[in-house]
């Protein structure tokens, strides 16, 4: 495949107007290498690990949720470069798909509202609230994920999701005012559960945006390459408190 033609397609998948406007310039394809496409992987971020397992099956594209530059760069050094460097070197591409694969049909919060099971969906700004028929630890299964509790949600019940760092309390009163009864997301911080109208849930990042990126690689016939962060640190699953 021609590298402008795999772009048409990642384009009406998701297309780039759905992503949030700071978000705007950080997807796409921000390392152009070989125009040609035969082998491609899938990864949920573009890290040492990932970008060397797709070099090392040579890879002519590396699909990713995160971007790995962040920042307007102007210098290459440390580990950017070490990763470029790889990148670049083998002729590789990495592809971005964040924010319009949240919003887009099918994308981020669309498999994590199906893998819970939600049923009489309705969307958010940035997420999905719908009926969960399971409890807190079937949700940390289904995740295999450790969860965080804050004030006892309402489990079964009505369940708002944001797929990554979604605990905003503007998100959160927009999720509450939709009826939901409580909230999962991740990357929640103390300030912002002691305000919350509703009882939260809190995952981790990569458990509620890799599945996305999985069922991604599936659907399109490509090589998923999982890096899961080291959890060995995280607080036992449904403790009272953050």
């Amino acid at each position: 495949m021609e590298i402008g033609e795999f772009i048409r397609i990642m384009e009406s998948l998701a297309p780039p107007e759905l992503a949030e406007e700071w978000d705007s310039e950080k997807i796409g394809l921000i390392v152009e290498g070989r125009q040609e496409l035969e082998q491609i992987c899938c990864a949920l971020d573009a890290t040492p690990e990932t970008v060397g397992r797709a070099v090392s099956a040579r890879a002519d594209m590396l699909v990713v949720h995160h971007t790995p530059l962040w920042t307007p760069v102007t210098a290459f050094r440390g580990p950017l470069a070490s990763l470029l460097r790889e990148a670049v070197g083998s002729g590789m591409n990495i592809y971005v798909l964040h924010t319009n694969y949240d919003h887009a049909p099918g994308g981020v919060n669309d498999v994590l509202a199906d893998l819970l099971g939600l049923e009489n969906t309705l969307p958010l700004s940035l997420g999905i609230v719908g009926e969960c028929g399971i409890g807190i630890q079937e949700i940390a299964d289904r995740l295999n994920s450790p969860l965080r509790a804050w004030n006892d949600p309402h489990l079964p019940g009505t369940l708002a999701v944001v797929g990554g760092s979604g605990f905003s309390p503007e998100l959160i009163r927009e999720a509450a005012d939709a009826g939901a009864g409580s909230f999962l997301s991740a990357e929640l911080r103390h300030s912002v559960a002691r305000s919350s109208p509703i009882p939260l849930l809190e995952a981790t990042h990569y458990a509620l945006e890799a599945p996305a990126m999985r069922a991604l690689a599936e659907r399109m016939g490509w090589t998923y390459i999982e890096d899961i962060p080291n959890l060995l640190t995280w607080t036992p699953k449904s403790s009272g408190s953050c």
